[in-house]
């Protein structure tokens, strides 16, 4: 984007520099234009959609640490939850997904399931599907409109 430069004080307004300050101007606006690919639409069951511009949305992404050198038996369950920096307007989407922080066998059979996801926090469980030792964890993207 053009810079416009400050004039000097007494400096009279020429018709050149006017020209750049519509310029400047009509260049900020094609940048901030309503178009619909600069929408982002979050859509949840209890809020339904709402929309809002690209550079309106939160996103937060985080890695939890759910089990560190633990040894588990298959078909159990072990809870976590992450507390967001900043709340949401409405509650955001979103995803998880476990990573084998260990590489160990009993990392790789493990499922991730939400449990709750609020304006403030979103809580799930680790279902282990094989006994072993592992160290685990959980990558957190949630998205949704800052409060």
């Amino acid at each position: 984007m053009a810079r416009v430069p400050v004039p000097e004080r007494g400096q009279p307004l020429d018709l050149s520099y006017v020209y750049l300050l519509a310029e400047a101007i009509n260049d900020l606006s094609a940048q901030l234009s309503p178009s619909n690919n600069r929408y982002v639409t979050v859509e949840t069951p209890a809020d339904g959609k709402q929309s809002t511009l690209s550079s309106g949305v939160k996103i937060n992404a985080a890695m939890v640490q759910v089990a560190t050198s633990s040894s588990v038996l298959s078909g159990t369950e072990q809870e976590w939850s992450y507390s967001f920096p900043a709340e949401y307007k409405f509650a955001p989407v979103a995803t998880a997904t476990a990573i084998n922080t260990g590489g160990t066998p009993a990392g790789r059979e493990v499922s991730v399931i939400l449990k709750s996801v609020t304006t403030t926090r979103v809580t799930g469980v680790v279902k282990y599907n094989a006994s072993g030792d592992l160290t685990i964890g959980v990558n957190l993207i949630v998205v949704g409109i800052p409060n």
